[in-house]
């Protein structure tokens, strides 16, 4: 049985993609690893990768090149200043060295030596192999897989075996909804009881509280930055941010000087149905324009995705109860973790694999279910909650204009909040004894949709808008 932390689902990195940018630059630094294990770090005198599939169609504009040449330096995707990520790449396109793992300088191009393959690789859509010359003459080659929210793997069976000793601690394993919902009436406990027991298992309850704060700090953090940073996205699309001016319009003269009183202050605007409404739209469309510019984002499960969750539980905390705290944010990243774990399980969390659906649809689920807890809803509502909101993006295509993660990725995001906190009140007042489909019934459903859908419409930009609207009519 797989199990996974929340911290895997909730995890910090740099836009604009998990798959694309986070796995790539993440299988960057494994290979280093894997080079160091194995005595050859010191003899790699050249490198290239090979990027294929949907690494390849859409890298461009998910900056999976810029991604691996960052990881192959040997950065820190969770730490590195996002700021200095052009700086960095200027400097390797300027001098043609690059350092790598910061300690020994190489001959690099980037047009040279990270290469773009139309061709898929039999596992997974998104495939990298990492090669390196050595100075007795040998090769080395090692190929990973992107499987989305910033996962990185070599082939199935071995890493899932991995995951399960890794996780065999677990007091209460979890591999469906249905198993979930046995542990929550056999405890006596809520949903976030129980992920919370689990996580325990792993680290101090302290380390999870602390985990647990940096990851809304980030979260905060975009929304904050998003509604106060104007221009335009990079990427040749000309996209204005949006989030600036509808933050403008909606706070009027009202004034702060931080994150934190920002909160405070949105709390004390007066607001009705509309602006609520528009709230909501300026929060996921401030973290995914961040996203989009390589800002620093949590994949909540996915990069392309990452507004959802926070625009919702920022939702809770300025509009449902101005009285919120931690122990409310930490309910809600620990009940959306394990929904998200759910479907990474039952289905997909890639678009390269099920589409928007699996982002989108899956962050949407997420929010769900985590709001319904919060307001005070059972076990079973938080599922059926998670469980409508999906069922309202099945089928939903992925198909990027340019391979950016912006049109139409970024109002997705808005679209997904919304969703989630309409699912949420349908749940609340709805009898899950007599819901027609299960969490574990949608989420089978959203695979066998997965694995029917065109090629095209998973993140290729080869069908559907990408096709539809040429990047010189923007």
């Amino acid at each position: 049985m797989e199990s996974i932390s929340v911290f895997d689902m909730l995890s910090i990195g740099v836009g604009p993609s998990s798959s694309h940018t986070l796995g790539p630059w993440r299988a960057a630094l494994r290979w280093i690893d894997h080079l160091k294990r194995n005595d050859k770090f010191d003899k790699v005198t050249s490198i290239k990768v090979d990027l294929y599939g949907s690494l390849s169609l859409t890298g461009k504009g998910h900056a999976t090149d810029i991604a691996v040449v960052m990881g192959l330096c040997g950065y820190d995707p969770v730490t590195f200043p996002t700021e200095k990520i052009q700086e960095t790449i200027q400097a390797i396109e300027k001098t043609g060295k690059l350092d790598f793992d910061s300690s020994s300088a190489l001959p690099f191009s980037i047009s040279e030596h990270v290469q773009f393959h139309r061709k898929f690789l039999p596992f997974h859509p998104n495939g990298m192999t990492f090669t390196a010359v050595l100075s007795d003459g040998n090769m080395e080659e090692r190929t990973y897989y992107s499987i989305g929210g910033g996962f990185v793997v070599q082939e199935e069976r071995r890493i899932a075996k991995e995951q399960q000793e890794k996780f065999s601690a677990f007091p209460f394993p979890i591999q469906t909804g249905e198993e979930l919902l046995g542990h929550c009436a056999s405890q006596g406990k809520s949903i976030s009881e129980i992920v919370l027991e689990n996580e325990k298992a792993l680290r101090s309850e302290e380390e999870v509280n602390k985990k647990l704060k940096a990851v809304w700090d980030v979260m905060l953090d975009s929304m904050y930055t998003g509604c106060h940073t104007e221009g335009t996205l990079p990427g040749g699309l000309n996209v204005r941010r949006r989030a600036y001016d509808s933050h403008q319009s909606l706070k009027g003269s009202t004034t702060y000087t931080n994150k934190y009183e920002w909160i405070e202050a949105i709390r004390d605007t007066e607001v009705k149905f509309r602006q609520i409404l528009k709230w909501v739209t300026c929060f996921a469309l401030a973290v995914n324009e961040v996203n989009a510019s390589l800002g620093r984002v949590v994949t909540a499960p996915t990069n392309g995705s990452a507004g959802v969750i926070p625009a919702v539980l920022m939702y809770y905390l300025v509009i449902e109860n101005h009285d919120g705290n931690f122990e409310d944010i930490r309910k809600f990243l620990l009940v959306a973790g394990e929904i998200g774990s759910l479907f990474k399980k039952g289905a997909t969390i890639s678009a390269a694999m099920g589409g928007c659906q699996a982002e989108i649809g899956v962050s949407s689920a997420m929010a769900a279910g985590a709001l319904t807890e919060l307001m005070g809803g059972s076990p079973d509502q938080v599922l059926m909650a998670a469980e409508i909101a999906m069922e309202h993006h099945l089928g939903l295509t992925c198909d990027p204009i340019a391979g950016l993660v912006q049109v139409p990725c970024i109002e997705r995001n808005a679209m997904g909040a919304i969703k989630a906190i309409n699912a949420c009140e349908m749940a609340l007042d709805g009898n899950p004894s007599q819901a027609k489909v299960t969490l574990d019934k949608v989420i089978a459903t959203m695979w066998q949709t997965a694995q029917d859908m065109g090629a095209k419409y998973k993140e290729t930009s080869e069908g559907g808008l990408a096709v539809q609207v040429n990047i010189s009519d923007c």
